[in-house]
């Protein structure tokens, strides 16, 4: 009986050894699988608005002062990066950095507006934190519904004639100037991109066979 409940034992172990073993392995492929998918574009949640529709119009107070038009033709030839973000995000504020980058850098052809809801205090004492006040900084639950925003932080491009270029989940620096270079690739998102690929140069294909 003792015998018996040794082994019983023993099996058990080399089980539980077996499933962490493969629990480790799958992790590492994942890991693999991760590095091989380079971020061709920001991901599109595929919400109501699409690209290459026309943005929804808005004229707002911004917080930083005056009023932000969104929508329509922009008489500076500019585009927009809408960018939805909150108070309470972390990774919103790590690309705070890259936001004000930009701002500086794309000034001829870009303006970027930021956009949230919730608490005006709160939100003043974020621009004061953050030293947002050179942003446009819309407090606006309509803008995120007409936007149908449901994660963050996220990004909305629009060009300088009102139509929506691309827009997407933004979680670092890679998927922020993705979607810059959507207008002058045409790809949209990455799933736009992979949309043209044949199954052969698909990184995701190759990897599953």
């Amino acid at each position: 009986m003792t015998h018996a409940l040794m082994i019983s034992h023993l099996v058990s172990w080399l089980i539980t050894l077996m499933l962490l073993l493969a629990v480790w392995a799958l992790a590492r492929q994942i890991g693999v699988l991760h590095e091989r998918i380079k971020p061709v574009g920001a991901l599109s949640l595929g919400k109501s608005i699409k690209a290459g529709e026309v943005a929804p119009r808005f004229t707002l107070t911004s917080l930083t002062g005056g009023t932000v038009s969104l929508g329509g033709s922009n008489a500076y030839g500019q585009s927009t990066l809408l960018f939805f973000l909150s108070e309470t995000c972390p990774v919103c504020k790590t690309l705070l950095p890259v936001l004000k980058s930009l701002r500086q850098h794309e000034r001829a052809r870009l303006r970027v507006v930021l956009a949230s809801d919730g608490d005006l205090t709160a939100h003043q004492a974020f621009i004061e934190a953050q030293r947002l006040h050179e942003f446009a900084y819309l407090l606006s639950q309509e803008v995120g519904l007409a936007y149908q925003i449901s994660k963050l932080p996220y990004g909305v491009l629009i060009d300088s004639s009102g139509t929506v270029v691309t827009h997407g989940l933004i979680n670092s620096r890679e998927h922020l100037e993705s979607l810059l270079e959507a207008q002058d690739t045409g790809y949209a998102s990455i799933q736009a991109y992979r949309a043209t690929l044949p199954a052969s140069d698909d990184p995701l294909h190759k990897q599953v066979h």
